[in-house]
């Protein structure tokens, strides 16, 4: 039986929202998991022979693969072959019940099935129908195979970042991917929102590529009017100085950031270097961007002489903005991402508490939460289907059809 949240829960602002997560590799998915953790049901639908890849993504205990369990949460599991004719009168059927259907088929591969937008609008006329691909649903590209590396590296992302002589490069996680996700979940609620008004439900066509393009800012804008590219600058930023990577004495590494100007004159007087901010090109961030070795000389050669613990005790002190560089052993046990509740502990049957991200932000009266993490594949099938309508005979059918 699927998990169930607890009397005292109060209800999310999502409750009754029902969610169809017919997606794979992770926009789609994610886009579906940050809707459950607000109280959506989400139904994941995968391939009775073919789960979602990311269930075999990185590492695994014990066999169960440990991406899965936190791509999966909040995710009732069901298996259907949709290229099947019992799979496609099925999805239809549970169409019919459903706020929002998610995929991230090729282009033109619902429609193959007969479960396009016009069949499945015929069957829900509210349905909002999300499509997230890599290039979109139209355009010269829109049938290439599509990832979120192809968009990091079309977007401009990988250019402009990496060291001034070094290569172009890649994010080692699914930046793309990620950004496109909350991009989606806000797009399927901005369709919602429209519902309320015209009744109807409509079409999503999300692109991968097009999201992290605003997440970069001005480039375009700074071309368009300058023909200025933006170039690779490692740590550093063309608008400001200092800003860095600085290490410790104690082999610590610390990021400072002095995007405002009071910042960047605190800074000075805390390394020892005052002399610098009468220097006419302090006053700008442009300008100190372009001092920027002399800059780093003087905040890094301070911070190569104290720990870690010492400068950010100081920097605090002189309300100077500095942070250590974490890896995740440092985010487990940081005051105050617990503080926050950042990081939350989710039972499973399957491998016992886990330790995951929480929900992406706190509401006051209707907070969202994890009920449940990454659940078997197909776990739900006959509880969903029966909840349906459908027999016992009927799902022995289609399980004979091979359908599910």
């Amino acid at each position: 039986m699927t998990p169930s949240p607890t009397p005292d829960t109060p209800p999310a602002p999502l409750t009754g929202l029902r969610v169809l997560d017919l997606a794979t590799l992770f926009a789609g998915p994610l886009c579906a998991t940050l809707l459950g953790d607000f109280g959506a049901e989400v139904i994941k639908v995968e391939h009775p022979t073919r789960p979602d890849p990311s269930r075999g993504h990185g590492p695994a205990k014990d066999g169960v693969g440990l991406w899965w369990k936190v791509l999966g949460r909040n995710k009732r599991t069901v298996t259907l072959d949709l290229s099947t004719p019992g799979g496609r009168a099925t999805l239809l059927r549970l169409a019919t019940t459903a706020d929002v259907v998610v995929e991230n088929f090729r282009p033109g591969t619902l429609e193959k099935w007969g479960l396009g937008w016009e069949e499945l609008s015929a069957a829900n006329p509210r349905l909002v129908l999300t499509r997230v691909t890599g290039f979109g649903q139209f355009g010269p590209y829109s049938n290439r195979p599509g990832f979120g590396t192809l968009a990091e590296a079309m977007s401009g992302f990988a250019a402009a970042t990496g060291e001034p002589e070094g290569p172009p490069t890649l994010p080692p996680f699914g930046l793309a991917d990620s950004v496109a996700a909350l991009a989606t979940a806000y797009a399927v609620m901005t369709a919602l929102a429209a519902r309320t008004t015209t009744g109807r439900g409509q079409v999503v066509d999300m692109a991968i590529i097009e999201p992290i393009l605003a997440v970069l800012g001005p480039q375009l804008l700074w071309y368009d009017q300058l023909g200025y590219v933006q170039p690779r600058t490692g740590n550093r930023s063309r608008n400001n100085a200092p800003r860095n990577i600085y290490r410790t004495a104690d082999g610590s590494w610390l990021a400072v950031s002095t995007s405002a100007q009071s910042v960047a004159e605190r800074v000075m007087h805390l390394v020892g270097r005052p002399e610098l901010i009468d220097e006419p090109w302090f006053a700008t961030g442009h300008g100190r961007a372009e001092h920027a070795d002399l800059l780093d000389e003087a905040v890094g050669g301070w911070i190569a002489r104290h720990t870690r613990t010492d400068a950010v005790a100081a920097f605090e002190k002189a309300e100077a903005a500095i942070a250590p560089v974490y890896d995740v052993r440092d985010i487990v046990a940081d005051p105050q991402y617990q503080a926050l509740g950042t990081i939350t502990e989710v039972p499973d049957p399957e491998l016992g508490p886990l330790r995951m991200q929480n929900v992406l932000f706190r509401l006051s009266e209707t907070p969202g939460a994890i009920r449940w993490a990454g659940r078997p594949h197909g776990a739900d099938t006959e509880e969903v289907l029966s909840e349906l309508g459908l027999t016992p005979a009927d799902i022995t059918a289609l399980r004979t059809e091979g359908a599910l």
